[in-house]
């Protein structure tokens, strides 16, 4: 799909599809088909192949080729099934035009359009509007730090709040951990990669007319990354911490459900030793022929259980 927008009466507008896209400030390619391709190349911007995008290398990420950079992070996003997923976004700067590239849907690109001309850089130019973007990620790595500190705090007062926690929710709470930490390595990286670009864009600006204006909008963006990175540190060690904490309240459940098994198995041991003693076949057992005899060996057992479990009682292991 093929994504262009210009600026109309002050605001970024979506352009029809017949459109030419020399008039646009932003074309935003989402899983490209060929003919989408070669109409993007036609504007001199050589469009990467996704395994391109894939490389990890710094020279294949963040590089120029005449007066076009080319920047790629790694953005959290949904998959065409709705699916969470990490991938590739390629940012492509020319004086006159953004140009982005992505086989997923990381929603900043969903968000942004409505709202561009109330972002901090405004859109007076192609490198005001991809500073404007990058605050449109930030911000939305931001909201997904919170919704991860939400669901641990949620988490924390499953685990710690409740006296004696049922095996189905520590359960659920470790799936919640496990799947809040996906999130976050996910958050994690695209802080890494965005610093990354912001930084090569920092140094890329000295050479545009508007780079000392826009020094001030990308300090401030590397401060936002900076604090959320710290941010991400904190919520991992926290991540850390209910995960053993939830970990010790299943062994705690395990362990009281062995003691009730051992507790049982206690009680039962001396009138099992009675019941054995009088089941063996020996021909000379006085009790056998009395007609107390039986009640007596019922007597002894019920009196060795009610003994032991007294005693258990005593000891407090009950």
């Amino acid at each position: 799909m093929l994504f262009a927008y210009r600026v109309q009466n002050g605001r970024l507008a979506r352009m029809a599809l017949d459109e030419p896209l020399e008039n646009a400030l932003w074309v935003d390619l989402y899983a490209p088909q060929p003919q989408q391709i070669t109409r993007v190349n036609a504007l001199g911007v050589e469009v990467p192949t996704l395994s391109d995008m894939e490389e990890i290398e710094i020279s294949n990420r963040l590089y120029n080729e005449g007066d076009a950079y080319y920047m790629t992070a790694v953005l959290p996003g949904q998959t065409p099934e709705k699916g969470q997923m990490t991938g590739p976004v390629t940012f492509i700067l020319k004086p006159n035009r953004l140009v982005t590239v992505r086989h997923h849907a990381p929603r900043p690109f969903e968000t942004f359009p409505e709202r561009a001309e109330r972002s901090g850089t405004g859109i007076g130019s192609a490198a005001h509007l991809f500073l404007g973007l990058i605050e449109e990620i930030v911000a939305r790595h931001a909201d997904l730090l919170e919704g991860v500190g939400r669901s641990l705090d949620e988490v924390a007062r499953n685990i710690y709040g409740v006296s004696e926690a049922g095996q189905a929710l520590l359960q659920d709470s470790l799936k919640v951990i496990g799947r809040e930490g996906e999130v976050l390595s996910r958050v994690r990286l695209g802080l890494l990669t965005v610093e990354r670009m912001v930084g090569y864009f920092s140094h890329a600006s000295e050479t545009m007319t508007s780079g000392q204006k826009l020094k001030a909008h990308v300090r401030s963006h590397m401060r936002d990354i900076q604090a959320l990175e710290v941010h991400a540190d904190f919520l991992s060690a926290r991540v850390g911490m209910v995960t053993d904490a939830t970990l010790g309240m299943v062994n705690l459940a395990q362990n009281t459900t062995v003691r009730i098994l051992s507790v049982v198995t206690a009680l039962f041991l001396p009138p099992t030793l009675i019941a054995s003693a009088y089941g063996m076949n020996f021909k000379y057992m006085p009790e056998l022929d009395k007609t107390w005899g039986y009640p007596m060996a019922l007597g002894l057992m019920v009196g060795s259980a009610l003994a032991t479990y007294m005693f258990l009682r005593w000891k407090r292991w009950l």
